[in-house]
């Protein structure tokens, strides 16, 4: 997962160790929202897309993704959030929208919100589409309710879908102030309390045609669903990376008694590893199977609940504190297997 990227990590590892790990503790235990980190990355020109394929894109942000979730996953998940919406503004053929938005998205300038979670699970037969709209003068008028958008902040933007008819949906995006939009804040998760997560809910509000990135959504979805899962990947193997480490940081604990235990780093790494090949296979194909890509990031998903439970088991009684790392990796993975695409979501879609 090293493309054009090489060249820059030492300036990733030193914004990492300067912005963001000093603020590891607060982000976890006061919600604390890593915006600064975030803008600092576009501001040194890790989301430029200047004379770059597409897929050399992908994997030099797929590496800044992992190597801040070897650190907080909490703000990798804010990161991936934002590349997520650049995705949309990269793919649209809104030209107003790409001129006004995509210089200032990959500068940091503007930091972006994805908003699909409920339309990804509509997709996928799992629930409604939460938000309609109707046409009028100049664009439509948005009602409806998503329970959880997350990377928002006053000078944000974040994209939606809403059903027009049976037959017809759009996909836009929207700053965070708008008329008839409420934000209300939400900080009662297990963990990743510190993304800046908000219910929004759409009341009458007005969505001129110039936002809006697709009048096909479907189309759209599938245009853009495989980099959207394929940032989520690195996600877990950040996590799992620094498990592996963690553990075999204390292999001598309590007179190498760990040796005993069941799982080892050696498994870890050779899970890991093979899942690294995969990504390479992937990326070195004509184009991105979405599925394939999936069955990527369900292996990933299990790989991380597995290498955080064993790191908690090595570590014994200090993982069990409430502030530890390894606790704090532990309820992140769980949140990494309940994102959209949450593990039984890709389960059914790989199955059906």
């Amino acid at each position: 997962m090293e493309s054009c990227v090489v060249d820059k990590k030492p300036m990733i590892e030193q914004l990492i160790e300067k912005e963001l790990r000093p603020f590891v503790k607060k982000i976890d235990a006061e919600a604390f929202y890593a915006e600064g980190f975030l803008k600092k990355l576009g501001e040194a020109g890790l989301f430029s897309s200047t004379n770059k394929t597409e897929k050399e894109i992908l994997l030099d942000e797929m590496y800044v993704v992992k190597e801040t979730a070897k650190v907080c996953m909490t703000t990798a998940f804010c990161l991936w959030c934002h590349l997520a919406a650049l995705t949309y503004i990269r793919n649209t053929d809104n030209v107003e929208m790409k001129t006004r938005l995509l210089s200032a998205f990959e500068n940091g300038e503007v930091l972006g919100a994805t908003g699909l979670s409920n339309p990804m699970k509509y997709y996928a037969g799992l629930e409604k589409l939460n938000l309609s709209a109707r046409p009028t003068e100049g664009g439509y008028i948005v009602n409806g309710v998503l329970a959880s958008v997350s990377n928002l902040g006053e000078n944000h933007w974040f994209g939606l879908i809403a059903g027009v008819s049976e037959n017809k949906r759009i996909m836009a995006v929207v700053p965070c102030k708008l008329d008839g939009l409420k934000l209300k804040e939400k900080v009662d998760y297990l963990g990743i309390n510190g993304s800046s997560t908000y219910a929004c809910s759409f009341n009458d509000v007005f969505i001129p045609k110039e936002w809006v990135l697709s009048e096909n959504a479907d189309l759209f979805v599938e245009k853009i669903r495989p980099a959207f899962i394929a940032y989520q990947i690195p996600l877990g193997l950040g996590v799992t990376q620094s498990s592996i480490m963690a553990i075999e940081k204390v292999c001598q604990k309590q007179n190498g008694c760990n040796q005993f235990l069941r799982t080892q780093s050696n498994e870890l790494q050779a899970e890991e590893q093979h899942i690294q090949e995969e990504i390479l296979t992937l990326f070195n194909s004509e184009s991105l199977d979405w599925k394939e890509v999936a069955d990527i990031r369900l292996k990933t998903a299990y790989l991380t609940l597995k290498a955080v439970q064993t790191n908690m088991l090595h570590n014994g009684s200090a993982g069990y504190l409430k502030d530890s790392a390894p606790s704090r990796k532990l309820r992140e993975a769980y949140f990494f297997a309940n994102l959209t695409p949450t593990v039984k979501h890709l389960e059914k879609v790989l199955t059906v």
